[in-house]
């Protein structure tokens, strides 16, 4: 069996990785010539990381991020609305991993070219479409970035990772029309700076119009700091979207700055964070609606083409990693491709839009807005604001919903060949 690729990005890569180790033929068709580490922090939840241990190829990634402990929710006052460990020290037998998003795609990427062979991973090479031959093969075409030309190649399944403006999703669903915007922008940076609380923890302060995220993605220097991922969430619904989104687009301190001016906190100064940073990227947070369908014949969705969500929760690249898995498994042990597909559909299609809308609802985060609802002034026992169990209840709710408790990680870790 030979599958297509479209799309070398995290997902793209993780499935590669796991079809090879499966023993499946693949090749990953990548649009940009020369890839490069773009992008700034991302979390992998411990669900995520028990596939890429099983893959050989977690230690290799260890060191290029931090090993989170910790989740915590503050309000805008800096007080502590909720705690919860997380990773090895939640008790989960894998790490909960804060990386840079560029630094993981390049060692995917190394990793296959070792793996894989160099010219498995063919850059430069954009899938603009495909015709699927009744049961056969799927012809897909293909535009050379650099050159311009248009040709055709063929493969028993075509899997479309390319991205939230994915060509392949615009081809199967023409009518899907544009990503859906949240109405908030976020402002991202990284800052060399002083360690926060344990050194190895995630902060979320605020509510869902006007919030800060924070955490570590390197151990300290020699000098003490760390490097520092932040994000800063706006509304901007009475501005309107500021064109088309681009990660590469840079922000300005003082479009979102003043927002925050009091927040200095004994344990965080977010304002000096914010104004430690090289440079800031602005971008919108935005999704696309669940579609009733993935699949035609031989060819299907992955990752964000399939489902892209809000970034909250940590769940984007995991989920992507997750759909990786079921694929590999669901094309290992069905002998009909098209019956294989059907089935990798039916694990993830509806698991993944619960947590789309599950972030459309903040996800755990909603804490934080029932904090700030209940108490705007601050409290002096945050159990008068919550209803005993309650904050624990809607934590264990997303991780039940998003599929990392401790529990089913466990479960799901049991044997098996690598990446299935």
């Amino acid at each position: 069996m030979k599958v297509a690729i479209a799309g070398g990005g995290i997902g793209g890569l993780a499935t590669a990785l796991m079809l090879h180790g499966a023993g499946i033929d693949v090749t990953v068709y990548e649009a940009v010539p020369e890839p490069r580490p773009l992008g700034v922090g991302i979390n992998l939840l411990p669900h995520a990381v028990q596939e890429l241990r099983r893959l050989g190829i977690l230690e290799r990634l260890l060191p290029l991020g931090v090993a989170t402990e910790e989740l915590c929710y503050a309000n805008r006052h800096g007080q502590f609305v909720w705690r919860e460990p997380r990773g090895l020290a939640g008790g989960y037998s894998v790490p909960q991993l804060s990386i840079h998003r560029g630094k993981l795609q390049m060692a995917l990427l190394e990793i296959a070219r070792q793996r894989l062979g160099e010219a498995v991973v063919r850059t430069g090479r954009k899938v603009t479409g495909f015709v699927s031959d009744g049961g056969g093969p799927v012809r897909f075409h293909l535009e050379d970035s650099v050159t311009g030309r248009s040709y055709d190649e063929k493969a028993d399944v075509l899997v479309g990772a390319d991205g939230i403006h994915s060509a392949i999703r615009a081809q199967l669903h023409p009518g899907d029309g544009t990503p859906r915007w949240s109405g908030q922008l976020m402002w991202r940076g990284t800052t060399l700076a002083p360690p926060f609380l344990t050194g190895k923890s995630m902060a979320l302060i605020g509510t869902r119009g006007r919030k800060v995220v924070a955490y570590p993605l390197s151990a300290p220097d020699a000098r003490g700091n760390a490097l520092i991922n932040w994000i800063a969430v706006l509304d901007n619904t009475a501005h309107g979207l500021p064109g088309a989104e681009d990660w590469n687009r840079p922000g300005r301190l003082e479009d979102f700055l003043p927002e925050f001016a009091s927040w200095s906190f004994p344990w965080l100064d977010v304002v000096e964070l914010m104004r430690g940073a090289e440079g800031t990227y602005v971008y919108p947070m935005i999704d696309r609606d669940p579609l009733p369908t993935w699949t035609s014949g031989r060819t299907t969705l992955l990752g964000d083409a399939a489902h892209a969500m809000y970034p909250v929760g940590s769940n984007g690249a995991s989920q992507a990693i997750l759909d990786a898995r079921a694929l590999t498994r669901a094309l290992l042990e069905e002998a009909d491709p098209s019956a294989a597909l059907v089935r990798y559909e039916q694990e993830r299609l509806s698991a993944t839009a619960a947590v789309v809308a599950a972030n459309r609802n903040q996800g755990a985060a909603r804490i934080l807005d029932l904090a700030e609802e209940r108490a705007p002034d601050g409290f002096g026992d945050v159990g008068n604001v919550f209803a005993s169990g309650e904050r624990e209840a809607i934590a264990a709710d997303y991780q039940r919903v998003a599929g990392f408790t401790a529990a089913g990680v466990a479960a799901g870790g049991a044997g098996g060949r690598p990446g299935l």
